[in-house]
């Protein structure tokens, strides 16, 4: 698994686990209040090393709205990398993309195409919501309804209204991801303030039950926050991994759609 989207946003890439289908219709329908075409966020992905923590990475997320196979999309563009400093440890080129429908929030392509180590990945994904099927560089594979990508997941989960739910509630949905299909969640934790590199921000905590891999540890030991407004800007991933630490902070934005009230001060 990539692990700049994992630490970046990580509102997806949980545990395999079996949810009555009714609820995993619940993370569908939503409208899109949160981003808009021009928006690009930055971040940068910090490494502990015993108790210094140093810059490792940095991850880019750009929007465009587009027109595919005759329908309004925005096309979503994740990049991460390491640094060059830091490529003896573990060198990281990735660009993931999806073009989500404008109107029903759902994926109609994705794309993959990563070296991770010298590790490398290419899937081209196509989706066909009205007959429930997902036609993959390596084949055709049956989807439930308001299935996600990797991606889109996150996009979508960021217009989800977390005030309708108590702490610790679950939220569900499905993912199409190696071609394969997950049913996964999101626990919304609680609002609390968070100090980060860019500022101090009252924000949602989420908590994601990671799938355990080649960096990451399973179990619920990642930490995501963001802002508690309607951009649900993601401000701080702090997480575990096999060897060390990582933590993610937000440097930059361009072009939000809505006012960042979220932010108290800035560093």
């Amino acid at each position: 698994m990539n692990w700049f989207l994992k630490i970046s946003l990580a509102v997806c890439l949980c545990t395999m686990m079996t949810l009555p289908a009714i609820a995993q219709n619940e993370f569908c329908g939503l409208t899109n209040i949160s981003f808009q075409e021009g928006e690009k966020l930055f971040f940068k992905v910090y490494y502990n090393m015993g108790r210094i923590w140093v810059g490792a990475g940095d991850a880019s997320f750009t929007t465009t709205l587009e027109t595919y196979n005759n329908r309004k999309v925005y096309h979503v563009v994740g990049d991460g990398r390491t640094q060059k400093s830091y490529e003896w440890f573990y060198k990281v080129r990735d660009i993931y993309e999806t073009y989500i429908d404008a109107e029903t929030m759902l994926p109609l392509k994705f794309v993959r195409n990563v070296n991770e180590g010298g590790f490398k990945i290419y899937n081209n994904v196509s989706f066909n919501h009205n007959i429930g099927q997902a036609v993959s560089t390596h084949g055709i594979y049956d989807v439930p309804k308001c299935v996600q990508d990797v991606l889109s997941a996150i996009y979508y989960a960021r217009n989800i209204d977390y005030n309708k739910y108590q702490p610790g509630a679950k939220i569900p949905f499905s993912m199409f991801l190696d071609d394969q299909v997950y049913n996964l969640y999101i626990r919304y934790v609680g609002k609390e303030k968070i100090e980060t590199r860019y500022g101090t921000f009252n924000a949602i905590k989420i908590t994601p039950l990671l799938i355990e891999g080649t960096i990451f540890k399973g179990g619920e030991k990642m930490a995501v926050w963001v802002t508690d407004d309607n951009n649900h800007l993601p401000v701080r991933v702090d997480s575990p991994i096999l060897v060390g630490s990582i933590k993610v902070d937000l440097i930059g934005y361009d072009k939000l759609r809505n006012p960042l009230t979220g932010l108290i001060s800035k560093q």
